[in-house]
């Protein structure tokens, strides 16, 4: 059975949705709900908290808590992909952080509560935002010749899939890989990119996973980078900037040799120059030891 402030809060919404309560309206105090409902003034007030939380209504100074707007979305028109699809654009340029289940009803215009019909929780929302952001990898209708060109392709979806969701790379577990089927689908397409090496099973799929942990690996800087570009309005170039003093000063150490020689030959470094030269080393590496293999 309900709490009773959630039935105050089911009754109240249902007067919204009927039209009996138009936006700007005034919704009882939480004395006449006593009165009404015949509960403790606690359990009245905790029902206007639940209003306010819910997006239903906000307070007004000088008149009182009253109808937020138009009455939230009904709870059968919710999906999960948009649910799913809310969420991904929630933490692509607010970050995981100020991703909640209280956040993504807001952006919806609807109840909390009503988000956990279409999706069990945040577990599986996450599980699907994921789902959602690998399926968006094109994997090459034509493969192409060789391994290592397949290897340097989905190595380069994976990336551009990254860059786009800055949230993703963090969100993945290695050790507790979430059952994706999307990312199963990608695994899957790079192991049989060595058919016909004679490389066992085992070692396609640690070749898959070492390759995808290096791209991941790069790309989980991404989320803080943005985060720290938009709490600082610094870019990365005026940040290092401003650093120059400083980084010159430590440098300047006489244990510091080859740093001093580096600031003479203008090192440059962003995340997508780390990916590239790794990219390019891990596939020399492996070159040799699949050709071993054969």
């Amino acid at each position: 059975m309900d709490a009773p402030y959630r039935r105050i809060v089911q009754d109240i919404r249902r007067r919204i949705e009927s039209g009996a309560l138009q936006p700007g309206d005034r919704v009882p105090s939480a004395r006449a709900l006593v009165r009404e409902w015949g509960v403790a003034i606690a359990t009245a007030t905790k029902a206007h908290a639940a209003l306010r939380d819910e997006g239903l209504t906000i307070a007004r100074p000088g008149v009182g808590t009253v109808v937020a707007g138009p009455a939230p979305r009904r709870d059968h028109e919710l999906t999960a992909a948009r649910i799913v699809d809310a969420a991904i654009r929630i933490a692509d340029t607010e970050g995981m952080a100020e991703l909640s289940m209280r956040r993504i009803a807001t952006v919806l215009g609807v109840s909390t509560m009503s988000l956990y019909r279409p999706v069990a929780g945040k577990e599986e929302l996450i599980l699907a935002m994921i789902d959602t952001a690998i399926g968006e990898v094109p994997l090459p209708a034509h493969r192409p010749p060789d391994w290592r060109a397949c290897l340097e392709a989905v190595a380069r979806l994976e990336w551009a899939a990254f860059q786009r969701h800055p949230w993703l790379a963090s969100t993945m577990s290695l050790t507790r890989p979430q059952m994706a089927p999307n990312a199963m689908r990608l695994s899957e397409w790079v192991m049989a990119s060595f058919d016909g090496t004679g490389l066992p099973l085992a070692d396609r799929m640690f070749i898959q996973i070492v390759t995808f942990t290096f791209v991941r690996g790069v790309a989980s800087a991404l989320e803080p980078e943005a985060l720290a570009i938009r709490d600082s309005g610094l870019t990365n170039d005026q940040w290092v900037q401003s650093q120059a003093e400083r980084f010159l000063a430590v440098v300047g150490d006489a244990a510091l040799p080859r740093f001093r020689e580096l600031t003479r030959h203008d090192f440059d470094f962003d995340l997508t120059m780390l990916f590239e030269f790794g990219l390019a080393r891990l596939l020399d590496g492996l070159e040799p030891y699949i050709a071993a293999r054969r």
